[in-house]
Formats: structure tokens, sequence, C-alpha cells
């Protein structure tokens, strides 16, 4: 009964300020004390309260949207490795949609990715385990474990009737977030290759921008954000100002003054106002879409692909004092033009969908890097 008051006082804080009244609020703790209870003492077999106590915890997280979440100790631990580049898995990233894990992307030269997973499949199950009703930290955890053991993923994909099987060996996932090159016939084109947004992503794009200034053919640059599922938002602002001499990047609006907050780019434009051809696609989501947002409102690219995500809200990861934590959305971000892409997402400006027999990013079979290499060159 003690880990039920304390649950209980833990939601009189949390409710204090409520649309209900707190007589409802009363009553449902009451209840929500008493199915415990029954719980406790009828459930069929006999149930890990500690267990159950994390998946009320969660369960409120996630009734709030699908990116808050409860993470145990031993997740938020593992969590921590995931913006510093190293981590271990099988390289996709995932949220919750109504209920059911979704793919936001798979990760470039992952085991995921070379296994076949795209964005937007939906697992259904993990191994033997049905993924229907779990958290996404509980799914999560299921796909970690020993580098070099197998794991067995179903998912179900758009278009296609029966569920897709794959067998997937888990590894340490090594992110290198940029990759650039010089591509086209007349070789007049600097490639960069924008996989995700993580602590020295700004680094390593200002570094390639600045070895293709010193390259007196290049005219032009393609940004390929394609399966990149954001990261850090500094980092998102920082590699948009290095296209833009000024304007604002992008704005956040939360309940608290201090996330509301608005963005510019400082003056200088490190590509010389050099034309750009930004790829996306449905696994381009959250710091992706600022930086595609952003230069599509100041008509400074050309956004050439598949509608983006639609990820348009800000997650701070608080820790807890029993060593696990929680990611919270604490504000939604902005475009220069005051849209919020949530669940909408960005407009290509030219929408080339992949072609569906053995398309691969960066390929010769890559044909929406090659519908923007023509629009160079034509």
């Amino acid at each position: 009964m003690k880990k039920i008051i304390i649950l209980s006082i833990i939601f009189l804080n949390i409710f204090t300020v409520s649309a209900f009244s707190k007589n409802d609020l009363y009553e449902k703790i009451e209840l929500f004390g008493e199915v415990l209870e029954k719980i406790k003492k009828d459930y069929v077999d006999e149930v890990d309260q500690s267990e159950m106590m994390g998946s009320a915890i969660n369960g409120i997280l996630q009734s709030l949207d699908p990116y808050s979440a409860y993470m145990s100790p031993e997740l938020f631990k593992e969590m921590q490795t995931d913006t510093s580049g190293k981590f271990g898995g099988l390289g996709i990233e995932i949220g919750m949609e109504a209920g059911v894990v979704k793919v936001i992307s798979p990760i470039d030269d992952t085991p995921a990715a070379k296994a076949g997973i795209k964005a937007g499949d939906y697992i259904v199950k993990i191994g033997t385990e049905q993924v229907q009703g779990k958290s996404l930290m509980e799914a999560v955890k299921l796909m970690r474990g020993p580098i070099g053991t197998s794991i067995d993923l179903t998912v179900r994909r758009k278009n296609v009737k029966k569920p897709i099987e794959f067998k997937i060996t888990r590894k340490i996932i090594e992110v290198q977030s940029v990759t650039s090159k010089v591509i086209s016939d007349k070789e007049n084109l600097g490639y960069i290759r924008l996989k995700s947004f993580n602590e020295n992503s700004d680094k390593q794009i200002l570094s390639s921008i600045r070895k293709f200034e010193r390259n007196k053919k290049i005219e032009g640059y393609v940004l390929d954000l394609r399966n990149n599922p954001g990261g850090l938002l500094t980092q998102a602002i920082n590699i948009t100002d290095f296209f833009l001499n000024d304007g604002e990047i992008v704005s956040t609006k939360g309940r608290n003054v201090s996330e509301t907050r608005k963005f510019f780019a400082r003056k200088g434009d490190e590509t010389k106002g050099k034309p750009l051809v930004v790829l996306i696609n449905n696994g381009s989501a959250s710091a992706s879409e600022i930086f595609a947002g952003a230069l599509k409102d100041h008509k400074r690219a050309i956004i050439l692909g598949e509608n983006s995500y639609g990820k348009g809200s800000v997650q701070s990861v608080i820790p807890l004092n029993n060593g696990g934590g929680m990611r919270l959305t604490i504000s939604k971000y902005y475009l220069p033009s005051g849209k919020s892409i949530s669940e909408v997402g960005v407009t290509p400006d030219i929408l080339v969908e992949e072609t569906e027999d053995e398309f691969k990013i960066n390929s010769a079979k890559d044909n929406q890097l090659n519908y923007a290499i023509k629009l160079f060159n034509s």
C-alpha cells in the first residue's frame, strides 16, 4: 500500500493544475489505488509491482504524445550514447503511432538498412514477442542485445498485403554523420550526405563546404537528408546557418517562457549563395525538417524527393532520482513562415518518389539524386 500512497502523491503533484476539479482528481487517484490492490490480490499470476509502476508512469507519458516516454535506469544509461555517435543495436530510429512501433528511419549502412527495413514500416513482432501494447522503451529493450546475436523482426509495410520478416544481426552502430564527394559527369557539384544531427555534425559539414569552396569547378550543392531522423536542435540551427545570409531559422514555443525562442542566421553564407538542392523523404524528421523547411521558406534551396516525416516537437531528456529518466515534449517548433510541420511534414518543391526496384541511396539506381543532378546540368 506504501507504493500506492507514494504514486498518489506523485499524481497530485503532476495534476495540481488540471482541467478537472479536485474532487474528480481524488476520485481518479482512489480508483487507481483500488485497481492496483485488485491486481495485487486477484490477478492470476504474481505481478512484479516495481515493473507495474514503471508501466503506469510510462502510460502517463505516452498518453501525452508519441515521443514522451519513461526510461528505466538501464535504458537511460544506454540512451546516453545515442547522440555521441556510437551505440549497440540494429540501426533504426523508431517512434509510436496509435500504439504501434513505427520506423522513423533506418540509419545508413547499419544492419537494419542493409536488411531492407524502410521508413514508415510498422514493427509488429520482435522475436516471438507481439509489439502491440508494449511501450516504446520496451520495444527498444527487446531489440537491443549482445553484439553478434540475431533477432527476427516482422513488419507491416504500406501497400504490401503480407507481413515481411527480417533476420538482423546486432552490432555496434558507428554513426558517421557526414560524408561528401564531388558528383556529376562535369564534376561540378558538391554532394553532402548528412545522416544525423549529432554533436559533431556542424564541424564536419563546415569542413566539407570549405573543401568544396576551394575547388573552382564547384557550381552548386546537393545536401542529402533522406532517412535522417534528426538529432540535436543546436546542430540543426548551426548547419542551417551555413546556407543562409540572414533571417529566421526556426522558433520554438512552449508553456515555459524559457522554451519560447527564435533563432536567426548570422550574416555570411558559407557557400556564397551557390544553387542548392535538398533531398528529403519519409525518413527525414525533426532537425532535418527544420533545415529543409527553413531553406524552403527563404527560397534558398529547391526541396526534392518525398514528403518528410512530420515531427515538429522538441523533447528534453530529464534525469530522475532513481537513475532513470524521461523524455518529455517541452515545446513545438515553427518554420519562419509560422507553420508547424507536426504530422504534416515538409512538402517538396519537386515530388520524385523513389523507384521500388533495387533503389539505394547514393547509387546508380538513385533516381532522386539523378534527378537533382539533371536540374543542375540541364
